[in-house]
């Protein structure tokens, strides 16, 4: 069985959008190979697009709805996959994390979930009213190893706010410990994390936190929002998302004035 016989059509619209390209494929007794030939890409891109590991682009969809008179179906259901909430976000998410080579994360308010604390993680459930804390915690340490547990660990290129690191969440011991394990995870050479100084005024981060996920042949992002998210897969808006992060970064500080300004918080917290 391959990987797109196990694609559940309902799980997202991205998934639909690739079922519905081997279901047109298959139903017009096409190969991979001539498919490739309308959409201007080879045989094995085809078989990523109907696994839903890749995602058709607009020019793409046009032609497809061109060669088989569908009626724009293809082009609105990759405009709606593109700008509405996907249900399975975050299911997606997480296993783009565990296989990313690289990740670009920005967070201007908390500390990221791949760097929290327990500790920090479990007083950041209590007050988002989760039901269970403690499996929720469960879960969100599990996804963590996936990140910096593993043996092939991703490079991480972490931007985060001045507010994530003075904000008291948890109080000020639990706060302490937070700010220690963030200088020793700055100091692993995979991890470069810098700080937005609240001095460097407005940036474009001031929108919401965001990530970027390299994975082996492709990049995906997601966008937070408040009781939500959005996955992002389209390869031009996943574009801009990283062009964001860089001018983002370019407002942070040196790694080196970083570590400085998360030392001296630390030591407001003691």
């Amino acid at each position: 069985m391959s990987a797109a016989d196990d694609l559940d059509p309902a799980s997202s619209l991205y998934a639909w959008l690739a079922y519905d390209l081997r279901f047109y494929r298959q139903k017009r007794g096409l190969t991979g190979t001539q498919v490739g030939k309308i959409i201007n890409c080879v045989r094995s891109h085809v078989s990523n697009l109907e696994a839903g590991r890749a995602c058709i682009d607009m020019d793409q969809a046009k032609a497809l709805d061109a060669a088989w008179d569908t009626g724009g179906h293809f082009q609105r259901l990759l405009g709606f996959a593109r700008s509405l909430h996907s249900p399975d976000w975050f299911r997606q998410s997480v296993e783009y994390e565990a296989k990313a080579r690289i990740l670009r994360i920005y967070q201007g308010q908390v500390i990221p979930v791949p760097l929290q604390t327990e500790d920090y993680a479990r007083a950041g459930l209590s007050m988002a009213r989760v039901g269970d804390v403690e499996k929720a915690l469960m879960a969100r340490m599990a996804r963590q190893e996936l990140i910096i547990g593993r043996e092939d660990c991703p490079l991480m290129m972490v931007l985060l706010g001045q507010d994530a690191l003075d904000r008291p969440v948890g109080g000020a011991e639990v706060m302490g410990a937070q700010l220690r394990r963030l200088l020793e995870l700055g100091e692993r050479p995979g991890v470069s994390i810098r700080v937005i100084a609240r001095s460097a005024g407005w940036h474009l981060g001031l929108d919401g936190p965001f990530q970027v996920m390299s994975l082996e042949r492709r990049d995906v992002a997601y966008t937070g929002a408040f009781h939500g998210g959005r996955l992002v897969q389209d390869a031009a808006e996943v574009r801009e998302i990283a062009i964001d992060f860089e001018l983002i970064g370019a407002k942070a500080s040196s790694e080196g004035e970083s570590r400085a300004l998360i030392e001296k918080i630390m030591k407001e917290f003691a």
